[in-house]
């Protein structure tokens, strides 16, 4: 106690403080450095526009090998004096709802997935304490908003982050909250928007400050601390950004098809399917068309699923028909990463996959009813 000034190893603000590892969802595991500066204004972004003191608990089940669990989860309890529950897995869906009522616990952090699994085992006197939901790093479907709203008057603040900024970016707070989007940017971050060939509203999504990395560990060049260019963090992301400030996200750049000629997210198609099989994992993939540049395929583990019931859905969501997959595939299972996460290049090569198993079986059939459908739509678009 006396000593309580003195650390136990020096360490100035810039040094590293934690190496996390991005899940590879998308190409190779990258080592990601964040310094102590980075983690503490983070933490500081998280204070200054969302409410919490020292009357609260917060129940944190995120894995700590994640940005979210570690700094929302760890270290803002820390610094801000929160009593915190930790628990080594998000997956017990019946445990959970137990521990949080025995905790007397006021503040929850999870995904969608996570809120939705203990929302449907929970008994609504469980989340008596609970006056906030955190969620991040997947999308809040509507569902699940509507089963917290309905079985525990709670709402849901959906933020968004990334593990190269440590992670929050943008959060919906009490004050300021607008469903389908993930809230505003937060203090001290700078933010640009620059220009997407066929993205007509918003950009691909550029941010810097001081919760930016200090740079990546990647496997071409071991060892060596690769920072970000000119202090700007490209977040892959594509966004529409509204007069207000709120932020939605139309979804990876790199996850994007484009058909004749306009852009069309693939992360949309893969909410769409969400939305009509909640209960089942989907997702989207593009492979080449001859005719329209691009055609979409949806891989789902929904048995019976079909191209009929997908279009119908969209229209009932006035989504354009260019989102309707030239292809709905149902397979036995989705390949996932250890995170749980999609592993959406393993996804992509097992289109490519199918796709040479049918050239080889009828290699003069160019495309199917869908495609012809997928053209319709990009007529009526234009």
């Amino acid at each position: 106690m006396l000593g309580w000034r003195r650390p136990i190893v020096a360490r100035a603000a810039d040094d590293p403080a934690v190496v996390m590892f991005t899940s590879g969802s998308e190409g190779k595991p990258k080592g990601v450095v964040l310094s102590h500066r980075n983690m503490l204004a983070n933490a500081a972004q998280a204070r200054a526009v969302q409410h919490f003191g020292l009357d609260d608990t917060m129940f944190a089940a995120l894995p700590m090998f994640h940005a979210f669990g570690l700094t929302i989860g760890l270290v803002v309890p820390m610094v801000f004096g929160l009593r915190v529950y930790l628990y080594p897995s998000p997956l017990h869906y019946r445990i959970i709802p137990e521990l949080i009522y025995g905790s007397n616990a006021t503040i929850l952090l999870g995904t969608d997935t996570f809120l939705a699994g203990y929302g449907k085992m929970a008994n609504p006197y469980d989340f008596r304490s609970l006056r906030c939901l955190w969620a991040g790093a997947e999308p809040v479907k509507d569902s699940t908003r509507a089963l917290y709203m309905e079985k525990f008057g709670l709402r849901v603040l959906e933020g968004y982050g990334v593990t190269e900024m440590g992670p929050l970016v943008a959060v919906n707070t009490e004050m300021f909250n607008r469903n389908g989007t993930v809230g505003r940017m937060v203090p001290g971050m700078a933010m640009r928007l620059e220009a997407v060939d066929g993205i007509a509203e918003g950009g691909r999504l550029m941010v810097g400050g001081p919760n930016t990395m200090l740079g990546y560990l990647k496997d071409d060049r071991p060892g060596e601390l690769q920072p970000p260019s000119d202090g700007w963090y490209d977040t892959g992301d594509i966004v529409a950004i509204d007069d207000r400030g709120f932020v939605a996200i139309r979804g990876r750049a790199k996850r994007f098809a484009k058909i004749g000629g306009e852009m069309v997210s693939l992360a949309q198609v893969e909410a769409l399917a969400a939305e009509l099989w909640p209960d089942a994992v989907s997702a989207a993939a593009t492979l080449p068309d001859p005719r329209k540049g691009e055609r979409i395929v949806l891989l789902t583990q929904q048995k019976n699923a079909d191209r009929a019931a997908f279009a119908a859905h969209a229209r009932s969501r006035h989504a354009s028909e260019l989102v309707n997959p030239a292809e709905v595939v149902v397979v036995e299972a989705i390949p996932l990463l250890g995170s749980g996460k999609v592993d959406f290049p393993a996804v992509k090569r097992l289109v490519e996959e199918r796709q040479s198993l049918e050239r080889r079986d009828s290699p003069e059939q160019e495309s199917d009813d869908g495609g012809d459908a997928q053209a319709d739509g990009v007529e009526e678009a234009a």
